[in-house]
């Protein structure tokens, strides 16, 4: 089993599609990372010999992945919440930040539903 980024890639899978467990990476980057390698997208894990693995793992390094990506996702965050926009607020109260619907639906963002009277068995 390959492991890239940190990643154990699946080793039944073609290398295009087993780049995409890695945090970060899509269909188009794991093309754009294979092309930049010199690897055949059509190739299954399992068949790639370690010079192609170490090329991939070069070609990985070169973009913000995994943990290096969570941090710079999470540190925007922090900096909209500290500067007090309209996105930040919205992440602070656990609502929807693009401008969908909250009257119905929302339920990911607010949770579950909370009912107004308590329920009692009498």
């Amino acid at each position: 089993m390959a492991r890239i980024a940190g990643v154990d890639l699946p080793n039944h899978k073609r290398i295009d599609i087993a780049l995409t467990y890695i945090y970060g990476v899509g269909r188009k980057l794991a093309a754009k990372i294979l092309e930049e390698a010199g690897v055949d997208p059509s190739i299954k894990v399992k068949d790639l010999s370690d010079d192609e693995l170490g090329r991939i793992q070069r070609a990985v390094d070169k973009y913000p992945v995994e943990g290096e990506l969570r941090l710079q996702v999470s540190q925007n965050i922090k900096r909209l919440i500290s500067i007090g926009c309209y996105r930040g607020v919205r992440h602070r109260q656990g609502l929807p930040v693009r401008g969908q619907r909250t009257r119905t639906n929302a339920r990911t963002r607010k949770g579950p539903r909370r009912t107004a009277g308590a329920k009692r068995g009498r």
